[in-house]
């Protein structure tokens, strides 16, 4: 054993093990030396001419210049000494993919990927004319979904998060046929389907998936919004309404329903407090007792209601986007028109302002693009729809850019994070949710329905 004589100021040494034309040689060196000075070590040691050359076990070789702590080399490295440049040994692309260190947001993207090209290939299944295309689409679907769920390989998480998308687009593409009347019906039994599936990946799945129990709620209420109407013959309208005033209100008590703390995870300090000393102190320093959370549990609750708000946040969103044009299209009728205008705007805003409150960074931005989006299918329905004028299309883009001027205006003078703004944000958020609750009935058919029977 020797040891490397530098003038650095690191405490930190590395044990190397370095193999070369004269032997073994271990050498003790600071974390701070570099490649050459190592290699010059080695070769007054073990009596070799001139200065090898170090590489890694594979054969990579180290940089002269950067210190044997900043090139990744750790204590037990066994490294090279050679007067020439090996080649590092060939790996192949599976090999590499094996090796390869887990990547939990890059497959939670690949997986989002892949739910939105589902439902773009169910689409296109579906309105397509030949029953083959129909038929391999469906099988492809089904195939990914029950490969998704089995919890074998890697990032078994994320892939079971992907799957009930893949079952939902089979149902869709398998029952899908031409007519508006049949969709609400259509978008039930995909949304049973994915719960079905959804349910599954939770049962196979050793940890607890949260995202798969949002599946499973999100499809039965997408299944009891649209298959309840349908069965009793209910226009369409009241299940897009339902489905829009309930994406409205989870925003609001997703938050409440994730962040909760089971009783025997609390610990009151009072009560542990039992000891000779603490008996004889009879003063009290307050009467609000002391209570903690361990540090793991309150790590494991963190993270499992940042899955359960971005999942319900995810199924927000989606629901939005679906329900919103499909409301303001099949809303014919100029009272219902104007319900379903109402209601979109309102829940809207009403999403728009309840992502203020929410501090996870992606639930916070799904909420906003959920709350813009109904903001511009409202916007385009209002330009492009029904008995729209110039005059009121040159009044709508007037009104519009004066809402973005002002949003603008504010934040660029950090004016969301004044209290003024947070309590007229809270009471702005009530009405929207008021509005939108009496916007609903009128969207419905409700309203005009008693008064036709009334008058």
């Amino acid at each position: 054993m020797s040891d490397v004589a530098m003038s650095s100021s690191a405490r930190a040494t590395i044990a190397l093990s370095i193999h070369g034309p004269a032997g073994v040689l271990d050498l003790v060196v600071p974390s701070a030396a570099t490649a050459v000075d190592v290699a010059r070590e080695y070769a007054r040691q073990a009596d070799v001419p001139g200065i090898p050359l170090l590489q890694t076990a594979l054969g990579e070789r180290l940089n002269a210049a950067v210190p044997l702590g900043e090139a990744g080399i750790q204590p037990g490295d066994v490294l090279v000494a050679t007067t020439g440049v090996h080649r590092p040994r060939r790996v192949t692309l599976l090999q590499a993919a094996k090796n390869a260190p887990e990547s939990p947001a890059l497959a939670a993207m690949i997986a989002w990927v892949a739910a939105l090209v589902a439902a773009l290939a169910a689409w296109y299944a579906g309105r397509a004319g030949d029953d083959v295309v129909r038929t391999v689409a469906v099988g492809v679907l089904l195939a990914c979904a029950i490969a998704g769920v089995l919890p074998i390989g890697r990032h078994a998480r994320q892939r079971a998060a992907a799957a009930p998308a893949f079952a939902a687009a089979a149902a869709f593409a398998a029952l899908h046929e031409p007519g508006v009347h049949l969709l609400p019906a259509v978008l039930g039994a995909a949304g049973i389907a994915a719960a079905v599936v959804a349910g599954i990946g939770r049962a196979l799945s050793v940890d607890d998936d949260e995202v798969s129990t949002v599946w499973i709620v999100s499809g039965l209420t997408v299944f009891a919004c649209c298959a309840i109407p349908a069965m009793l013959g209910w226009d369409g309208r009241v299940a897009w309404t339902l489905l829009i005033f309930l994406s409205m209100m989870a925003a609001r008590f997703a938050p409440s329903l994730a962040v909760d703390v089971p009783d025997e995870a609390l610990l009151d300090l009072d009560r542990l407090a039992v000891t000779a000393w603490s008996a004889r102190d009879s003063q009290r320093q307050g009467r609000r007792g002391r209570i903690v959370v361990a540090g793991d549990a309150m790590e494991r609750l963190v993270h499992r209601a940042s899955r359960i708000v971005t999942g319900a946040a995810a199924a927000i969103m989606v629901t939005m986007l679906v329900a919103s044009p499909l409301l303001l299209h099949t809303a014919s009728i100029d009272l219902d028109r104007i319900g379903a205008r109402c209601l979109v705007f309102f829940a809207g805003c009403s999403l728009l302002l309840a992502a203020r409150s929410y501090r996870h960074a992606a639930a916070r931005i799904l909420l906003r693009l959920a709350g813009l989006g109904a903001l511009v299918a409202l916007a385009v329905h209002l330009v492009a729809g029904p008995g729209a004028s110039h005059v009121d299309v040159f009044l709508y883009v007037t009104v519009g850019l004066g809402v973005i001027a002002l949003a603008a205006a504010v934040a660029a003078g950090r004016g969301w994070r004044s209290v003024w703004w947070s309590r007229r944000a809270e009471v702005a958020e009530s009405l929207c949710g008021s509005f939108a609750f009496a916007s609903a009935v009128v969207a419905a058919g409700v309203f005009r329905r008693l008064w036709e029977m009334t008058s």
